[in-house]
Order: C-alpha cells, then sequence, then structure tokens
C-alpha cells in the first residue's frame, strides 16, 4: 500500500511542476562535477608568449669605405648607322655575320660588323704596293690585309675553314664570277654565310654599259675570261673614262692592261644578279640558300648560306 501511495506522491508533484506551482528538482550526479572545457576564440593565440628578447648591442659602425681607383677610360662607342645605305649594309651583316672569316678587297671601306664577328682582311697586294699600283688611293686610309692572295681563288684558304665571306663590291671586278662564287662557297664551312653586295649598273658609273648576259658568264668560265677581256678594257675605255678616238681608245686600253688595272670586268642589274643566283643552284648545283635580299640604294645584298 505505502509502495502505491509513493507513487502517486511522485506523479503529483510532477503534476504540479508541469503547471508550473513548483521547480522540478533535477537529479544531482555523484562523483566530482564534469567542466566542460573552455571556448577558445580563433584570435587568440595558445603558444606561450615568447620570454622577451634581449636587447642587441648597438653594432659598431662600419669603416668608410675606400674610394675605387679611377677607371680606364673606355673607347668612345661606334656611331650607330645613321643614314639609310648604311641601316641596310648593318641589316644585313649585325643579323648574319658571326664568328670568324675573311673580307675580301675592302680597301678604305671594310664592312662594319657586330662584336661577335671576327675578320680577317683578304687583298691582292700590301697597302704599300696598291699605293703604288693605284695613285687614287694614296691619300686614303687603306686596311692592311691579314692575307695576301688572289680573292677569285683563295689558294692559301683551306676549304670549309670559314663562318662568313664577305665580298663587298668586288664579283664586278672578277673575270670569273662563276667560278669565284664557287671559291667563296668553297671555304665556307656548312651553314656558312657569303655576304655579297654587288653595285647596279643603273646608279653608277656603269650605266651605259651593256648588261653582262649569263650566256657571257657561262663562256668566261667554261673557256676562261682571255677571250673577253680585251672587250671589257675597251667597254671601261670608252664608257667609264669616257676616251673617244679610236687610236687613244687602244692607246688607253693598252695602258690599262699593262698595268693589269682591276675594272668592272661586269656590269648588272638586280635582273641579271637574281638570274645568276638562279642558274648556279640548278646549273652548277651549288648547296646554298637565299637567305636575304637588300635593294640598297646603288648596291644590290645578297646573303648565301651554304647547305
Amino acid at each position: 500500500m505505502s509502495g502505491l501511495n509513493g507513487v502517486k506522491k511522485r506523479l503529483r508533484a510532477s503534476l504540479r511542476a508541469l503547471a508550473g506551482v513548483e521547480p522540478v528538482a533535477m537529479p544531482v550526479p555523484s562523483g566530482p562535477a564534469s567542466i566542460p572545457p573552455p571556448v577558445l576564440s580563433s584570435t587568440v593565440s595558445i603558444a606561450e608568449p615568447p620570454p622577451p628578447s634581449e636587447e642587441a648591442p648597438p653594432s659598431e659602425e662600419a669603416p668608410p669605405s675606400e674610394e675605387a681607383p679611377p677607371s680606364e677610360e673606355a673607347p668612345p662607342a661606334e656611331p650607330a648607322p645613321n643614314t639609310p645605305f648604311e641601316m641596310g649594309r648593318w641589316l644585313a651583316a649585325s643579323r648574319y655575320l658571326h664568328g670568324e672569316g675573311l673580307e675580301i678587297g675592302a680597301l678604305n671601306q671594310p664592312l662594319r660588323v657586330p662584336p661577335t664577328a671576327h675578320v680577317k682582311y683578304v687583298d691582292r697586294m700590301s697597302v704599300a704596293d696598291l699605293r703604288t699600283h693605284y695613285a687614287e688611293l694614296a691619300h686614303l686610309d687603306l686596311v692592311e690585309p691579314d692575307i695576301i692572295d688572289n680573292g677569285e681563288t683563295l689558294t692559301t684558304i683551306g676549304s670549309e675553314s670559314q663562318d662568313f665571306v664577305i665580298a663587298n663590291h668586288f664579283l664586278e671586278h672578277c673575270e670569273d664570277p662563276i667560278g669565284t662564287i664557287k671559291n667563296l662557297l668553297r671555304v665556307l664551312k656548312r651553314g656558312g654565310i657569303l655576304y655579297l653586295a654587288v653595285p647596279d649598273k643603273r646608279f653608277t658609273f656603269d650605266h651605259e654599259r651593256p648588261s653582262t648576259s649569263i650566256e657571257h658568264l657561262l663562256r668566261d668560265h667554261a673557256e676562261g675570261p682571255t677571250w673577253s677581256k680585251h672587250q671589257h678594257f675597251e667597254e671601261w675605255t670608252q664608257f667609264v673614262h669616257k676616251v673617244e678616238g679610236e687610236e687613244a681608245i687602244a692607246q688607253h686600253v693598252a695602258f690599262l692592261l699593262g698595268m693589269d688595272y682591276s675594272i668592272h670586268y661586269h656590269a648588272w642589274t638586280q635582273f641579271e644578279l637574281l638570274e645568276l643566283l638562279i642558274i648556279l643552284r640548278r646549273d652548277f648545283a651549288l648547296l646554298f640558300d637565299t637567305e636575304m635580299t637588300i635593294k640598297n640604294e646603288l648596291e644590290f645584298i645578297m646573303i648565301l648560306r651554304t647547305i
């Protein structure tokens, strides 16, 4: 009976609590209380603060550095090309001429080359002999050749030994231009550069002369140039030196031949020069690519690369 009464008392107490008459007594767990861990803010570091650092002793003042001795004055820089003519040449030379190479017949106008190009100069005479042979060169500042050789044959130069060859206003002085180009290509390494600049007769003192035909060049190469040499000197005497009269022309030709004067044996326009490149590649099977051609005022520049 007492058990039933206890149950009734607990039910009445619960109903009174639900009705708000008195609070529910919550059972207290036995044993030590469980304390939840503190909630840490994400902006608060849980690491221990570092101990205060000792002040560093003041650093000793560095002694003043000694002044460097004045350097030797650098040589003045070579002026940049400032004319369309010079810029046309520099465009080709700076892009293609590098390594070790030759320039043939530079005289008083060696081609400007980039610092990566190292040139040895070739001529058929020393400067002293050139001044004696050609009176018009006496007052000019000529390049002393490193190698005395015939630029048409280059017999002292080994095959495939050069990175580049410069033939600047040289080809027109050659009696056998086809044979000359063969030899210029012969001394180049594979991938070497032949820089050819040839005057276009339309813009020079050769403008009244007939253009040298391909047939003429082929015969010069096949038979040798002796058959046409006198003819070239007569043209030069009449159209360049403007000598008149049969007897005067004959005397002048004999004088030039006697001193082996270096005339323009041949005269071309741009058209004949391009035609010559095609003949060399097609009929003579010379292995080169034409990398660049430039119509550069009075001259025509051709850049050939051996393959």
